[in-house]
């Protein structure tokens, strides 16, 4: 394999229709992950936690995609518990932290660019459980200062909340920084990885942080496999009840076929990184920008930081235009904008207006999100039909 569009044979649930970019919202099963999976939706269908030799093949495939998921984090396989989502993952992380620190009144501190699962963990938990939240801001790149949080630091902090990389602008986060001042006081670290991992190396013992979310379906497994590191000894409440699996704190006998598609999928993953895949994927990336600049002059702007971000994103906006006129108008292109459409009226992206953008850019932004199999073929079409598109407005 080498990577976006190399040596790999068309996807089927891509080819033929329009050019995706829109892997950051979800990515194609890779089909070496589904014929991973398919044998235990068939043949071992037996319950792991079984004792007879039903189990035997669901126990041993469940440990070996806990070590792949681990191997590709540079965790230990016993701190991997699967999920069925990232945003339960997430929920895991916040709320078992809060419930298991025995707090009278605990703080947790996350900020404003966060995925909704993040952001509405932290209300739920203010409104049932009395927990007081700290939203940091962010600055115009969409980052948070150190220095922010560390202001905003207390006795009371029990957990620091920060995600690795922005699903819009690929930002990338200060994780390791972070995860150092929030150690210093005594509260733990969590991170939504779901858009990091798999298109930039992470190691968990290098970011430092205590608690990791993994998403399949932002790295070639179906929907539904997830997963969250948890580092050896950080105590959490459960997110289910019940018969003891992972670990006690997600009951329910495991879905042994999604645990090997992420395993599979995390080994892919690995593998690709170590190839080269992400500077193959910027240099797409970079000429559909390049491209687009160069035909619609004056016009195209960034949104995020330039270097400092996912090899994969490009959000831009193009003056003179909606986002979602502009992808209306080029219908060879499935892509995103970060704008929500309510009774017809378009609202600009939370994340956009965090870091300051006015309404009308935020509105004009595009997010094209590339992946593993986009091809140059495909950035040449994608920079055509937008300029066409806007050109016309």
């Amino acid at each position: 394999m080498t990577g976006p569009g190399g040596d790999l044979p068309p996807h089927p649930g891509v080819a033929g229709g329009p050019v995706y970019l829109d892997y950051n919202a979800t990515t194609p099963v890779d089909p070496r992950v589904a014929a991973a999976m398919w044998p235990y939706l068939t043949d071992f269908f037996g319950n792991p936690s079984s004792s007879h030799p039903f189990s035997q093949e669901p126990r041993r495939a469940l440990a070996e995609a806990r070590a792949q998921v681990a191997a590709l984090l540079g965790a230990g396989p016993g701190e991997i518990v699967f999920t069925g989502s990232g945003s339960e993952a997430d929920l895991l992380a916040l709320r078992g932290v809060v419930l298991a620190s025995g707090r009278p009144h605990p703080h947790v501190i996350t900020q404003a660019t966060e995925h909704p699962a993040v952001l509405e963990t932290c209300r739920a938990l203010e409104r049932l459980h009395g927990v007081q939240v700290t939203v940091l801001p962010v600055g115009a790149e969409g980052l948070v200062k150190p220095t922010a949080l560390a202001a905003a630091l207390t006795e009371d902090t029990v957990l620091v909340s920060v995600m690795a990389a922005n699903n819009e602008t690929g930002a990338l986060q200060p994780i390791t920084e972070l995860a150092a001042l929030a150690h210093q006081r005594g509260a733990l670290f969590h991170c939504d990885a779901a858009q990091a991992v798999g298109k930039v190396p992470l190691d968990v013992s290098e970011l430092d942080v205590d608690l990791l979310t993994i998403v399949g379906h932002k790295m070639y497994a179906p929907k539904g496999a997830a997963a969250l590191f948890v580092r050896d000894g950080v105590r959490l409440e459960p997110v289910v009840y019940g018969g003891g699996q992972e670990r006690g704190l997600r009951a329910g006998t495991e879905n042994v076929a999604l645990a090997v598609a992420l395993g599979t999928a995390a080994q892919l993953a690995a593998a690709e990184l170590a190839d080269g895949a992400p500077a193959r994927v910027a240099a797409l990336r970079d000429d559909l920008h390049q491209r687009l600049t160069d035909s619609l002059p004056g016009r195209v702007h960034l949104n995020g930081p330039e270097k400092n971000r996912l090899p994969n994103t490009l959000n831009v906006s193009i003056d003179g235009v909606l986002g979602h006129q502009l992808l209306a108008a080029a219908p060879e292109l499935a892509a995103s904008t970060g704008s929500a459409c309510h009774s017809g009226t378009h609202t600009p992206s939370p994340v956009l207006t965090a870091m300051g953008l006015e309404r009308d850019r935020a509105l004009g932004a595009l997010r094209l999100s590339l992946g593993r199999w986009t091809t140059a073929s495909d950035i040449e079409t994608a920079a055509a039909s937008l300029t066409q598109a806007a050109a016309a407005q």
